[in-house]
């Protein structure tokens, strides 16, 4: 389904509440990883709000497609856009991190039903989602699988095995997609390891490469509907993304990737930038999500 102008309102306000409750999960749990969180909202929103047919109560079901994230760090976005979509309650978001707590730092595939692969190891999901994609086909299913990937999680080996292996077996039921924000843990991309002429070196893999704005809606979806057409092969789209997108003083600063603190004030200015009043602030601020 392409997106249509009701849509990408619906889809901008539902991003921007997955921000706030990505921010409000790392506040409560005392830490976190909220720049690829940022950068990623639009992307996890459009792909749950208009790609997936997920039926959470119903792992096994014939009609499922599959979603890893594996940059897993950055799972207080998923939770976000669960508890957008119904499928948590948005008053779990303050429990991440804690104990006993379904919402951990990365993605665990026992305590949450939407949650196909424990992801965290940079890398491993990708693998993980391969090997779904090509059960799927061996099996003659229709079910689709898609993953997302951070940008920093392409300078690990296993990412190009496992890319030569999806094309290898000719994978078009699988869409990998890069939050490609430039940055990740320690600086940005290119003063660690450069991932340039990034979209050359996939397509030198066989792959289908389109390349978008990662948070304009209409871009998102046409490049996951031409993902479904591609008949040849398996599709990466590499979304342009801000990491820290929507917060003034996160935006393209690699201080914010994580394993930093969140601060009272961080979060007023952040919820401000996100177009919270004063009002909703506080009441948030004092544990109401």
């Amino acid at each position: 389904m392409l997106c249509s102008a009701i849509n990408q309102d619906l889809l901008i306000e539902r991003a921007r509440q997955v921000r706030i409750g990505s921010l409000l999960s790392i506040y409560f749990a005392g830490s976190g990883h909220p720049g690829g969180s940022l950068s990623a909202a639009d992307l996890l929103t459009a792909l749950w709000s208009e790609e997936l047919n997920v039926f959470p109560e119903d792992r096994e079901s014939t009609s499922r497609h599959k979603f890893i994230l594996s940059k897993g760090h950055a799972c207080p976005a998923l939770y976000a856009i669960l508890a957008e979509m119904g499928y948590l309650q948005k008053t779990a978001l303050k429990t991440l991190r804690k104990l006993g707590s379904p919402l951990q730092g990365h993605p665990h595939v026992l305590d949450l039903p939407c949650v196909e692969a424990s992801t965290g190891s940079l890398g491993q999901g990708f693998s993980v989602a391969i090997g779904m994609a090509l059960g799927l086909k061996k099996q003659q299913k229709a079910e689709r699988v898609y993953v997302l990937l951070g940008d920093g999680e392409l300078q690990e080996g296993e990412i190009w095995e496992g890319a030569m292996c999806a094309a290898q077996f000719q994978l078009d039921n699988l869409c990998a997609i890069v939050d490609y924000n430039k940055l990740q843990s320690d600086d940005f991309n290119e003063r660690i390891m450069g991932l340039e002429p990034l979209g050359a070196k996939w397509e030198a893999f066989n792959w289908h490469v389109l390349e978008i704005d990662g948070h304009n809606f209409f871009e998102i979806s046409e490049a996951l509907a031409k993902s479904r057409s591609h008949g040849l092969g398996p599709t990466l789209i590499i979304a342009h993304t801000l990491k820290g997108k929507g917060v003034s003083f996160m935006e393209g600063n690699p201080a914010w990737h994580g394993s930093v603190k969140l601060q009272l004030e961080d979060m007023e200015t952040s919820l401000d930038d996100l177009g919270m009043t004063n009002e909703e602030i506080q009441r948030s601020l004092h544990g109401n999500v």
